[in-house]
């Protein structure tokens, strides 16, 4: 049951997805192209800039939890129910839609974004296996 449902929602939640990460959310085209690559201080630098707790939240926390649904792609790809395949499939992947960021400048590559992503994956992956444990009747 929840994963035919999965099945169903996660192509249209991946289209939304990218809009926001292209589109929405106020984005605009860059002047230049921009990436910032070294680990973790952008997220830092953010945080002490933020003008207010619901900027930090929305961005740092938003760019984990709204990834956590790809930690259930081995649902429907099984060769992706192994956490290291997941993780270097989406690592790849996520590194491809920065790098579509940069040379569109459609945003900013930036390293900080695949660690948080990267996290809700795993995250996701984590709640799978407990779901899967848990509601065997109902996965």
């Amino acid at each position: 049951m929840l994963k035919k449902f999965y099945k169903i929602i996660i192509v249209p939640y991946t289209l939304f997805l990218l809009y926001l990460l292209f589109l929405g959310m106020g984005r605009f085209q860059y002047d230049d192209n921009l990436l910032t690559i070294k680990p973790i201080v952008s997220t830092i630098n953010f945080i002490k800039g933020a003008s207010s707790w619901m900027d930090i939240v929305t961005i740092v926390l938003g760019n984990i939890i709204m990834f956590i649904p790809f930690g259930f792609l081995g649902w429907i790809f099984p060769t992706l129910k192994d956490l290291k395949s997941l993780l270097f499939t989406f690592i790849s992947v996520i590194f491809i839609v920065e790098a579509l960021q940069y040379f569109t400048r459609m945003g900013i590559f930036e390293i900080d974004d695949i660690i948080l992503n990267t996290s809700g994956v795993y995250l996701g992956f984590l709640l799978c296996r407990f779901v899967e444990k848990r509601f065997e009747e109902l996965v």
